[in-house]
């Protein structure tokens, strides 16, 4: 770790550049009004009333416990992640912990108190995903998303002002319960090692909302997740440890655009100690040296909070980086035209490709599809880590935004994601994915069974189109919007000081996408069934080629009783 960078405070143009930057991040609706944090304190109020009421039912009536320790036994509910950072915004999820004595299981978090959410009025759009690495109940608790995980800690009573920092509460306890713990501890650490929170707050609000407007913030689809995010801004404050957060913004740009990956991010040198629980080192875990984008924890066990990144989704990440700090440049020394919304405006992510990869995961009922998704969500990743080891495609961009078909089926519904492929300078390219492909929907109907999840009609889809047939997936207004955002970033970024100039126009395409022409079939016959994405270039001359592409996707079907194939657990 290096000490600061600069030790300077602010000047009074950086103080109207943070005050100009606020108001930007009122105007996004970043910040909740006083009415709507009341209601969220009343909704964690009467969780936390729940929870007590549980644990003291359960205690005394099914685990039979004398009256004087059911009187004390205790329990809580403890909030990390961006509500405990002071960060969220409206309408944004609570993450929460349940914190429950030495008796309570989390198969009865699971069974009974489950079932006691089900008997809640205010209780919405409840679900349990007790097979996740960790598992967690979702919910709806009067129109506010809430993710809770349960933690049982070694503890006969759970005390009101109970310390989560201490390391000692994690001796004997089960992996799933500190990795459940860690998001607290994380969160609390991270607010510990800043030196001032309150330019933290407002600069991680705006990174934020700039990483959420340019597509690239979902931990399950490689790109960064909160936490992650948060940490970034933890190590720009302290490296510039008297900035206001308009400077910050500023250098978390010019820091991460330039950062060498894999080299990892610390907020602080690992601590020593040792309680048995793997943590993040590469000298001693081959697997972790294969992490392209370490962020590493504060708290033990230390762990890399980015090992979804893949050399794609880094290499989107790291281009959008330096767009920023070209816009961010100009903002700061006041260049005309270019304000705080320049950096705000959403990305043409449509335009920048000129062939996509749709992925569509269909289902009978709403239900079912909400269910389906988050499965196919958290495997997509994997699919575009394949994509990257095929050495004639230069880049997949997997866009985190969903979409619902323009016509649906009869009788189901379906979600739509769209990748963007961009591929590699080389004549009589020829590209066949069809197995990556098949692969991958494989995995994910595997992946179903095993998880008992699968019902009937469940399926994936994947096609091949290109840019100019996008038409037949997407409102004319989302292409359009698109578009004239191409044009928008083209101009802000071709009038930003420096040599940074990465974004595409509408008409001009990234580097290496090959140029485009008529789709003809190319397919094996051995490959009849299955979904081809086939591209294939042919020389005509040395200043202009063609790009023939074969989709053809078909239904895939679940594997009979999850015994067809030899199972593997992912």
């Amino acid at each position: 770790m290096t000490s600061a960078i600069s030790l300077a405070g602010p000047k009074p143009f950086d103080i109207q550049k943070t005050t100009e930057l606020e108001e930007t991040l009122k105007a996004h609706g970043c910040f909740e009004s006083d009415d709507e944090m009341k209601h969220r304190l009343e909704v964690l109020s009467k969780l936390n009333d729940l929870v007590k009421d549980w644990i003291r039912d359960l205690s005394e009536n099914v685990k039979k416990l004398p009256a004087s320790v059911v009187e004390n036994v205790g329990g809580k509910i403890h909030t990390f992640g961006s509500y405990r950072l002071g960060v969220h915004n409206k309408g944004a999820d609570i993450d929460a912990l349940c914190i429950a004595p030495r008796h309570m299981d989390r198969s009865d978090y699971f069974t009974s108190f489950f079932e006691l959410l089900k008997e809640q009025s205010e209780v919405t759009e409840l679900r349990a995903v007790e097979e996740a690495f960790v598992p967690v109940i979702k919910m709806k608790f009067s129109g506010i998303e809430i993710d809770m995980l349960f933690a049982r800690l070694a503890l006969k009573e759970i005390p009101e002002d109970l310390d989560l920092r201490d390391d000692n509460l994690l001796k004997n306890l089960d992996p799933k319960c500190v990795r459940s713990l860690n998001g607290c501890r994380v969160t609390d650490e991270i607010l510990r090692l800043v030196p001032n929170k309150e330019t933290f707050r407002l600069a991680l609000r705006a990174i934020k909302l700039w990483a959420k407007r340019q597509g690239i913030y979902s931990n399950v689809l490689g790109y960064l997740g909160g936490v992650s995010w948060a940490m970034l801004v933890a190590r720009t404050c302290q490296l510039y440890p008297n900035a206001v957060a308009a400077t910050l913004v500023h250098k978390f740009f010019l820091v991460f655009s330039k950062w060498e990956w894999p080299q990892p991010i610390l907020l602080k040198q690992p601590d020593n100690t040792d309680l048995g629980f793997p943590v993040w080192d590469p000298r001693v875990n081959p697997s972790d040296r294969s992490h392209v984008m370490p962020i590493i924890t504060p708290a033990y066990p230390q762990q890399n909070s980015t090992f979804n990144v893949t050399i794609s989704t880094r290499t989107v990440m790291q281009e959008a980086f330096r767009n920023a700090l070209a816009l961010t440049e100009d903002i700061m020394i006041g260049r005309p035209g270019i304000t705080w919304e320049n950096l705000f405006e959403p990305s043409s992510f449509f335009f920048k490709y000129r062939h996509f990869v749709v992925l569509l995961a269909s289902a009978l009922t709403q239900d079912n599809l909400l269910e389906w998704v988050g499965l196919v969500e958290s495997k997509i990743r994997i699919l575009i880590q394949t994509l990257d080891k095929n050495s004639l495609i230069k880049l997949a961009h997997i866009s985190p935004e969903q979409f619902e078909p323009l016509e649906s089926e009869k009788d189901s519904v379906t979600t739509i994601w769209f990748i963007g492929l961009e591929f590699e300078k080389t004549e009589n390219l020829s590209i066949d994915l069809t197995f990556d492909i098949q692969n991958f929907i494989e995995l994910v109907h595997m992946s179903a069974v095993q998880q008992q999840k699968f019902k009937e009609g469940m399926k994936i889809d994947a096609k091949h189109v290109r840019r100019k047939e996008l038409v037949k997936y997407l409102p004319m207004s989302v292409l359009q919007r698109h578009k004239k955002l191409a044009v928008s970033s083209s101009t802000s970024l071709n009038s930003s000081t420096g040599d940074i100039h990465h974004s595409q126009s509408a008409t001009t395409l990234p580097s290496g996408t090959p140029p485009g022409g008529d789709a003809k079939i190319r397919k094996r016959s051995s490959d009849a069934s299955l979904p081809t994405l086939t591209t294939k270039r042919e020389r005509n001359d040395s200043a202009s080629n063609d790009v023939f592409v074969t989709p053809n996707s078909s239904e895939s079907q679940p594997m009979a009783n999850g015994t067809d194939h030899q199972s593997e657990r992912v």
